[in-house]
C-alpha cells in the first residue's frame, strides 16, 4: 500500500514512549504519533489516551527522505471534535473547578514580590490590555530599581568615589 501524505488511516498501536506512540500502518509500515498530535488537549501522559494494541485513526503528516512517518490522531478527528476543550469541561480526572484569580501579593518593603493577577474582567481591545501591561510593567521595574538603589545606600556603582 503506498501512503501519501494527507491520506486517514487505521493503525494498531505498538509502543508507547513518553514523547508519542508508535502506530503500525496498513502494509506493515510504522509511523510515531509526537505527544502533541495525540489529543486537542495538553497531554502530559500518553498512556491516558492511548493503550498499547489499540486500534487508531491517523493523518499521515509527513513522509521524511529516510522513511519515518510523521502522523497524527488529533488532526484525523472531525473537525468539530479538533477544537481543544475547555478547562473546566474536561472529564479526564474529574470535573474541574474553573480557576479563581489570584490577588496581586505586593509586600510592604519588599519591592518586586509580584504575583501574576487576571485581568480577565477589563476588557478592551489588545491595544489597551498592552498599554496597561506597559504601565504595569514600567511601575514593577522602578520599584525594583528604587530596592536596588536603597541597597546600595542611594550610590549607584559609576559615582562611587573609590580609585
Amino acid at each position: 500500500m503506498q501512503l501519501e501524505v494527507g491520506s486517514i488511516l487505521e493503525g494498531k498501536v505498538t509502543g508507547i514512549t513518553k514523547f508519542g506512540a508508535f502506530v503500525e500502518l496498513p502494509g506493515g509500515k510504522t509511523g510515531m504519533v509526537h505527544i502533541s498530535e495525540v489529543a486537542p488537549t495538553f497531554v502530559k501522559e500518553i498512556r491516558d489516551f492511548v493503550t498499547e494494541n489499540q486500534t487508531v485513526k491517523v493523518k499521515v503528516l509527513s513522509i521524511s527522505e529516510e522513511g519515518k512517518i510523521s502522523l497524527s490522531m488529533k488532526k484525523a478527528l472531525d473537525p468539530a471534535q479538533q477544537q481543544p476543550q475547555r478547562r473546566e469541561q474536561r472529564s479526564n480526572n474529574g470535573p474541574r473547578a474553573p480557576r479563581q484569580p489570584r490577588p496581586a501579593a505586593v509586600s510592604p518593603g519588599r519591592p518586586g514580590n509580584y504575583e501574576w493577577q487576571s485581568r480577565r474582567n477589563e476588557g478592551g481591545s489588545f491595544e489597551d490590555m498592552m498599554s496597561r501591561f506597559k504601565q504595569s510593567s514600567d511601575e514593577k521595574m522602578s520599584d525594583l530599581k528604587r530596592a536596588v538603589e536603597s541597597k546600595r545606600g542611594g550610590f549607584s556603582r559609576h559615582n562611587n568615589s573609590r580609585g
